[in-house]
């Protein structure tokens, strides 16, 4: 079996976890800041992954993605979700507004973390020397062409895990958004919806709607990491 692919298979479900947990993490801080101590008095603000594993969502959907990039070598997007912070607006001062907040928190704290690693990427991709970047075999060059991955892939799952949050749809953060600037009858029509939002984005899925998505995260994710990153990772 190719090295390779396992250590990038590895490092992928490293960045797509990590981005995950951090995103339900902003969520849950963001209530305790708004006055919900729910996430907190449950374990939750905590960076320890096992506290956010969604049996489905963060094990088995991930797992078997990149099974089946060892199997036939396809090129998959990982992708997965942890389970959710537990939220109680009836704590927020107006919970219609802290819903607003609290939605906001997560995508806003994956594409802040995108920025940031996409910036301190491109500063080491600029102070180490190009013999280490550019060369050919030895331990420096293979650690420094694995570290640029893995910031890499953070930043794009980060981007990716942000904008597909913001899809409108119920559960996801972009329904909680949208929410707020909407009209009462139109709110209670979006709420009723949100016990057919799995089989929706299910149907968005497989109707290619994910490929738009990915499409337009890796043009904006390429020009973070400006060409000089990506022939260190592409190399």
């Amino acid at each position: 079996m190719d090295f390779e692919l396992i250590l990038e298979v590895i490092l992928s479900l490293l960045a797509v976890f990590m981005a995950i947990v951090l995103h339900e993490v902003a969520h849950g801080y963001m209530a305790l800041r708004l006055g919900d101590p729910t996430a907190k008095s449950r374990g939750r603000l905590t960076l320890n992954p096992l506290a956010h594993v969604d049996p489905v969502g963060t094990i088995l959907l991930p797992l078997m993605i990149a099974l089946f990039r060892f199997l036939f070598g396809w090129n998959l997007l990982l992708f997965g979700w942890a389970k959710p912070v537990p939220i109680n607006p009836a704590y927020f001062r107006n919970p219609l507004r802290g819903m607003l907040y609290v939605a906001l928190a997560g995508p806003g704290t994956n594409i802040v973390l995108a920025l940031i690693t996409a910036g301190l990427g491109r500063l080491l991709v600029w102070l180490i020397p190009t013999g280490l970047l550019f060369g050919s075999g030895g331990l420096g060059v293979n650690l420094i062409h694995w570290l640029f991955y893995l910031l890499s892939a953070f930043v794009l799952y980060n981007l990716f895990l942000a904008l597909f949050n913001l899809i409108p749809i119920p559960p996801l953060d972009g329904s909680r958004i949208l929410m707020y600037f909407l009209p009462a009858p139109w709110r209670r029509l979006l709420l009723s919806v949100e016990r057919y939002g799995f089989f929706i984005i299910v149907a968005i899925f497989y109707l290619g709607g994910i490929h738009l998505i990915f499409n337009g995260v890796s043009s904006f994710w390429r020009l973070l990491l400006g060409t000089r990153w990506l022939v260190v990772v592409f190399t």
